[in-house]
């Protein structure tokens, strides 16, 4: 099979994904760097490694939901030696990535899987994979400002369009606010609130795709279970 669709069954990365790694020639193939794409491998004889750790085809997919905490890094490694997802893993499921990322002072639902076709699928903004988020905010919070955010402030690389905006509790020192999003973008929910005027101070994801954070603790996990994958897989296909 093409090497990228080998990759990609291995729960390494998407297709799409996987023609990056090897234009930048971080994949081999039996010792050979491999840059261009067209090439085919046969997983029973070739041996194939992605940054120098070797590859294996995957038979069954695994599926977690973690509820990250503040503090961790939303990725496998990091070269500044900070705690990352990887760290509160089970190291029996093998190499899980994360279906896009969490700031590293935001906390709460990240999928993990290494069904890179999946991952891809529910990442990419095209299918509209609902994301809801609560947001600590300074001070009070009155209709004007909710009004403003529901609009869907202009920012530097388009519009927003939130849903589900609205007011879960306040007080004079501080607010908190609920809103759903259906596209990946990077530090949305803080640039949307910045744009009206009001950094976020504290910020939870509470669900993604569907899956809510239930009576998960923060660095706590869970396999999903097959109705739920069942779920993912028809949210990707929207």
């Amino acid at each position: 099979m093409r090497l990228q669709k080998f990759l990609a069954h291995s729960g390494i990365a998407s297709r799409r994904a996987a023609e990056e790694l090897i234009r930048q020639g971080r994949v081999t193939v039996n010792g050979r760097v491999v840059s261009e794409m067209g090439v085919t491998v046969d997983p029973s004889r070739d041996t194939v490694k992605y940054d120098g750790q070797p590859v294996r085809r995957t038979g069954r997919k695994h599926y977690l939901l973690l509820n990250k905490p503040r503090g961790v890094i939303s990725t496998l490694s990091d070269p500044e030696g900070r705690r990352t997802v990887k760290d509160l893993l089970p190291p029996r499921l093998g190499r899980l990535y994360p279906v896009g990322r969490l700031d590293w002072d935001a906390e709460g639902a990240l999928l993990l899987t290494d069904d890179g076709e999946l991952s891809h699928r529910l990442a990419h903004p095209r299918y509209g994979v609902e994301r809801t988020y609560h947001v600590k905010l300074r001070g009070d919070v009155g209709e004007e400002l909710l009004a403003r955010v529901r609009r869907g402030p202009r920012l530097e690389d388009g519009d927003t369009r939130p849903e589900g905006v609205r007011l879960l509790r306040s007080t004079k020192t501080s607010s908190w606010v609920t809103l759903t999003l259906r596209e990946g973008r990077s530090h949305e929910v803080k640039r949307i609130f910045l744009a009206v005027g009001r950094p976020v101070q504290k910020l939870l994801r509470v669900s993604f795709a569907g899956l809510k954070l239930g009576r998960l603790k923060p660095g706590e996990s869970r396999s999903l279970t097959a109705p739920e994958v069942e779920k993912l897989r028809l949210a990707g296909k929207e």
